[in-house]
């Protein structure tokens, strides 16, 4: 069985379709594209409600070494790119076609372990990553709705995401859960996206917005900050309760279902090689979940 623990997995479904949704509602639909400042409100959100459920002792968060807080410090500013160009490259792509670039960061986690840290790579898991690879490439040459400005910041997004994981692997401490690091990850972020909102020009910009007022506008916020922590905390939960298969099975199921449906809210052009692209991916992250779970 590789979707074992329904409740969790399918509650980590439902809330990566809704912070999606939400996500680009506010950066698409409402054209919000501030990112230090929609960023910095996520994070804030999360940091907070993180901060609320330790104090409260529903988690478990443990920063008693400076070095350690240190030491993961690289990390978070992976994790501001990740957020950052994220945010950028969605405000411009249809939801499947960030996925699939999203998903092509594997490239990078498989490169590094076959040819830096000499790895024994099965021939599978090589043709999964092709997979990815290949479609990510050829998506920008079929999309018939060609943004050159969203695909560069959805390259940045996917090398900020393929060096965030590579660095997770390499990190030598122990002692920082994940959550540790997401705290740590929510406190820097804030810090750095509140300090470049106003060299970056969001500050004064975003009070221009056409919705800045509008009910929908406030409530969309309110909840891509909600939805963002819960998504964290489900993540953070599935993870430790199921093997490494087990969890690449319920992020690809999830992936899967926002990337179907998203169509239906959002507007998407496509042709049959577009499609092409799609599938290709998701049969490269099908077969990428087969590996981790076979151990292959």
């Amino acid at each position: 069985m590789y979707l074992k623990r329904p409740a969790g997995g399918l509650a980590f479904c439902l809330f990566y379709l809704a912070s999606c949704f939400t996500n680009k509602y506010v950066l698409s639909v409402l054209q919000f594209t501030y990112p230090t400042l929609f960023q910095g409100w996520q994070t804030l959100v999360g940091g907070l409600l993180l901060h609320v459920f330790w104090k409260l002792g529903w988690v478990e968060i443990n920063l008693c070494s400076r070095s350690e807080i240190l030491s993961w410090l690289p990390a978070s500013v992976l994790f501001v790119g990740i957020i950052y160009a994220g945010s950028r490259a969605l405000s411009r792509l249809p939801i499947p076609v960030f996925l699939t670039v999203h998903s092509a960061s594997e490239v990078i986690t498989c490169g590094f372990q076959k040819f830096v840290q000499k790895e024994q790579t099965s021939h599978l898991k090589v043709c999964s990553v092709l997979c990815l690879l290949v479609a990510a490439v050829c998506l920008p040459l079929c999309d018939t709705q060609f943004d050159p400005n969203g695909y560069l910041w959805a390259l940045i997004h996917l090398i900020c995401v393929g060096a965030y994981k590579v660095f997770h692997k390499l990190w030598k401490p122990n002692s920082l859960s994940d959550l540790d690091q997401q705290y740590i990850n929510y406190v820097f972020s804030v810090v750095l996206l509140a300090s470049a909102s106003h060299p970056a020009g969001d500050l004064f910009s975003a009070l221009d917005f056409p919705s800045l007022y509008f009910y929908r506008f406030h409530s969309s916020c309110c909840a891509s900050g909600l939805l963002g922590f819960f998504l964290m905390l489900h993540a953070v939960k599935l993870k430790s309760s199921t093997t490494s298969g087990q969890y690449a099975a319920w992020s690809f199921l999830a992936k899967l279902i926002t990337a179907s449906l998203s169509p239906f809210f959002f507007v998407m052009t496509a042709n049959v090689l577009t499609i092409s692209c799609l599938v290709t991916s998701g049969i490269g992250e099908a077969l990428l979940v087969y590996t981790e779970r076979t151990g292959t």
